[in-house]
């Protein structure tokens, strides 16, 4: 039951990027070199799908074709369009075109991936990831390993998720996600001291806990008999998010409780 409830609630918390949105001004000039025409026009794309304008993002995404019809930067930009359209097949097909044209383009891959989370293709997200994560210079291979953990999750690949948050944790030692993340999966294994060790530097790097840690909170605080804790964070819990699906699942488990 710890896992299928925790699993559940870690796809609320997936945090795979929609891919950087540059905005720009300006515009072109004659003197323009067909390089910097074609820059302008994914910049200006990119400018429009970040506002949601997505019929200017496509007419600029189609002049750049006819700058340079095998860019992966204008198909992973139409991937990004099509998807938040809902077009599916055609996001895929973008992507994939993106892909084969630089097999080495990370942040295509990535946002690849997180499509195909969306769409529940778990095994297949992982491997795109696992190639994320590969390179090196990946400037956000952190958030990278981040979304492996969250991806593996899912395949119910305790471990494996594991190892990939804490290889976050290596790169970014306060990225909350991947610290919620292993405290719930110590949790999990009934290793109380680092669940609390994890959960404790959580705290302090988020102004305010989520609804899910602060459930997770109540959670460990019974396990390891802290009742001042516990009533602390469901105080808060109450205040905070009553209208939240953990608060009421915290309220069935004290009905239940109590109901003995």
């Amino acid at each position: 039951m710890k896992q299928t409830i925790r699993v559940l609630a870690a796809a609320a918390a997936l945090v795979f990027g929609a891919g950087c949105v540059t905005t720009t001004t300006g515009g072109f000039t004659d003197k323009a070199s067909p390089e910097e025409a074609l820059e302008r026009r994914v910049e200006l794309a990119r400018q429009y799908i970040g506002e949601g304008n997505w019929e200017n993002a496509k007419r600029n995404l189609k002049l750049a074709t006819e700058i340079d019809p095998n860019n992966p930067e204008v198909y992973e930009a139409f991937a990004l369009v099509y998807q938040s359209t809902g077009e599916w097949e055609l996001a895929e097909e973008s992507f994939q075109r993106a892909i084969r044209l630089d097999k080495n383009f990370s942040r295509a891959r990535n946002n690849y991936a997180a499509f195909l989370f969306s769409q529940q293709r778990y095994e297949e997200a992982e491997k795109q990831l696992e190639a994320v994560t590969a390179d090196t210079l990946y400037n956000a291979r952190p958030q990278a390993f981040v979304n492996l953990g969250l991806c593996r999750l899912q395949l119910f690949d305790s471990q494996g998720a594991e190892e990939a948050f804490m290889r976050a944790l290596a790169m970014d030692r306060r990225n909350p996600i991947s610290l919620l993340e292993v405290a719930q999966l110590r949790y999990e294994a009934e290793d109380y001291d680092n669940a609390e060790r994890y959960y404790g530097v959580y705290r302090t790097v988020v102004r305010q806990q989520s609804a899910r840690a602060l459930w997770f909170g109540i959670r460990l605080a019974d396990a390891t008999d802290d009742k001042d804790a516990s009533s602390s964070y469901a105080l808060a819990l109450e205040n905070l998010y009553p209208q939240s699906a953990e608060y009421k699942a915290y309220q069935r488990a004290e009905s239940g409780v109590n109901g003995e």
